[in-house]
Parts: structure tokens; C-alpha cells; sequence
């Protein structure tokens, strides 16, 4: 029973620390509920639906891209979805 408890704990805690930090589904539901309405899940700016540090090439898309370059132009630590208000497809 105790070595249960401890797999089962140590399983979550693997999860918890292990779990992708660049996609975030709370992304989609702000840039959602802020009417970008071409933002429909993490894979309209990520090539993947989550990316994968390891991966190799290139993890973004268009908008991803475009995030990106928001993110670093406007020295923030973290994209802010009220930048798509700027974003014109190409």
C-alpha cells in the first residue's frame, strides 16, 4: 500500500515538473474570449499541437513567429494575446 502511495506521488510529481511551459492552453482561451477568432487551439501557433523542446527545426508558425518577435521587440517576458490586434496575416 505504502509503495503505491509513493509511485502514485512520485508519478505526479513528474508530471507536474515535466508538463511543456511554451504552449498554453490558457493562450487559446484568452485570445478566444478576445474575439481573435483565428486562434482556434495551440496548433494555430505552434507547428505542433505541443511543442516539444527537444524538437528539432522549428516549432513555430506564422503566428507564432509573429508572436515571437512581438515578445522580443517589446522586451516581455511572456507574449501578451492583445498583440494580435497588430497581427496582419500574410
Amino acid at each position: 500500500m505504502r509503495r503505491t502511495q509513493l509511485a502514485l506521488l512520485a508519478a505526479v510529481a513528474i508530471f507536474a515538473v515535466g508538463s511543456p511551459a511554451e504552449a498554453k492552453l490558457p493562450f487559446v482561451k484568452k485570445a478566444k474570449d478576445a474575439g481573435f477568432t483565428f486562434i482556434q487551439n495551440c496548433a494555430s501557433c505552434h507547428v505542433d499541437k505541443m511543442p516539444k523542446k527537444e524538437s528539432k527545426g522549428e516549432p513555430f508558425g506564422e503566428i507564432g513567429k509573429w508572436l515571437k518577435a512581438e515578445k522580443a521587440k517589446n522586451k516581455a517576458e511572456e507574449v501578451d494575446v492583445a498583440w494580435l490586434k497588430n497581427y496582419k496575416p500574410k
